[in-house]
């Protein structure tokens, strides 16, 4: 078998490492607050992938920037006494960029039914609409919607104690 990286996780102080110069993904406030909220409540569950050319500069971040960015608060740093989890990888800069690329694209998105069945599941548990707010970085109006397209109105109705005379059935 050939060595993966992943046998091989470290852990080392945020500054010995860097971003690089090319990530074109962009994370809103709204998920850095979910990556952070993750962090606390589950710990650290992905390392970081760096690349080190072994010339004794810091290792460039390939995969984890946010995580990385994340890992600065002092409540993330706290838990692991300011280290975080690294991974090494070593190739050509292309081959880095791709690989950033890779590791960005293949997260993919959420299927809208998919997330509307686990939204009614976390309500159908007696989860709090607020609470479901909180932990999945999603507003009130997004998880209405997600309930009512799983086929939950009744979700919807707890909003609106009066609906217009087109919901009164005849």
């Amino acid at each position: 078998m050939m060595h993966q990286p992943i046998s091989a996780v470290e852990w080392v102080p945020r500054d010995s490492i860097r971003p690089n110069d090319y990530n074109p993904n962009k994370q809103p406030q709204v998920e850095f607050k979910l990556l952070k909220i993750s962090l606390l409540e589950d710990g650290w569950t992905q390392p970081i992938v760096v690349f080190d050319d072994g010339s004794g500069e810091k290792p460039v971040i390939v995969d984890g920037e946010h995580r990385w960015k994340t890992s600065a608060d002092p409540s993330i740093a706290a838990i692991t006494n300011g280290l975080v989890p690294i991974v090494r990888i070593i190739n050509s800069r292309s081959h880095l960029m791709m690989s950033t690329i890779r590791h960005n694209r293949a997260r993919g998105e959420h299927a809208v039914l998919d997330m509307a069945k686990i939204v009614l599941e976390l309500i159908a548990s007696n989860m709090a609409v607020e609470e479901i707010c909180l932990l999945l970085g999603m507003e009130d109006e997004e998880v209405y919607r997600l309930a009512e397209r799983a086929g939950s109105p009744e979700v919807v109705s707890r909003r609106k104690k009066e609906f217009s005379q087109g919901w009164v059935p005849k």
